[in-house]
């Protein structure tokens, strides 16, 4: 049986490991600097110059500025996540999704100091204390900030909400960015009601 710290963690694929040590952004700029493939890896993580915009008194590696949940019919819901502790007033004000509605989570988010590798979304779904849902979406391996990209956003994929006068209630949510090392960015509760209307 999984631990409840396991039940904010991504399920790991079977067989799978980090192909290398974690190194520092220098190393990987100097690394094989002849090799054309390496190279155009280089490039997909952003390595390919510019001015980092890491702030030197934040330690955080990873930082959500936003998740927004984008429905048709319906103007985004936003949750801002840049002020620090903006997390913390989120289980108090539960916001509703429509039964039926398709939608879509889109996460804001900055990188600085290191390259961040394999950075999840966890989200974990309880109805009166009972797990009804667990799921993972890969965001993927960025590096830091520069000034010609000074945000990521990543668009998960669409979901649908549940419906029926069973599934017309509160439910409470933890959701946690979480990176390959299983090194937790950010974690938070929130709640919802899905009911007949928004």
């Amino acid at each position: 049986m999984a631990s409840h710290n396991d039940d904010n963690l991504p399920e790991e694929t079977q067989g799978y490991k980090l192909s290398q040590p974690k190194q520092s952004l220098a190393q990987y700029q100097q690394m094989d600097a002849g090799d054309e493939s390496l190279q155009r890896y280089k490039q997909s993580l952003g390595l390919s110059g510019g001015n980092d915009l890491s702030d030197p008194s934040d330690p955080r590696v990873c930082i959500i500025l936003s998740l927004t949940m984008e429905s048709p019919g319906r103007e985004p819901v936003t949750i801002d996540l840049s002020a620090s502790g903006s997390e913390k007033a989120l289980k108090n004000n539960p916001f509703r999704i429509k039964e039926y509605a398709k939608f879509t989570m889109v996460a804001k988010f900055k990188v600085q100091h290191e390259i961040l590798s394999g950075l999840h979304y966890v989200q974990v779904v309880k109805r009166k204390g009972i797990r009804v849902s667990k799921d993972s979406e890969m965001i993927g391996s960025y590096a830091p900030n520069t000034a010609k990209q000074p945000t990521y956003i990543k668009k998960f994929q669409e979901e649908e909400a549940p419906g029926g006068m069973m599934a017309r209630a509160k439910y409470d949510a933890t959701s946690t960015f979480v990176d390959d090392d299983k090194k937790e960015h950010l974690r938070f509760e929130w709640c919802f009601e899905i009911a007949k209307d928004w």
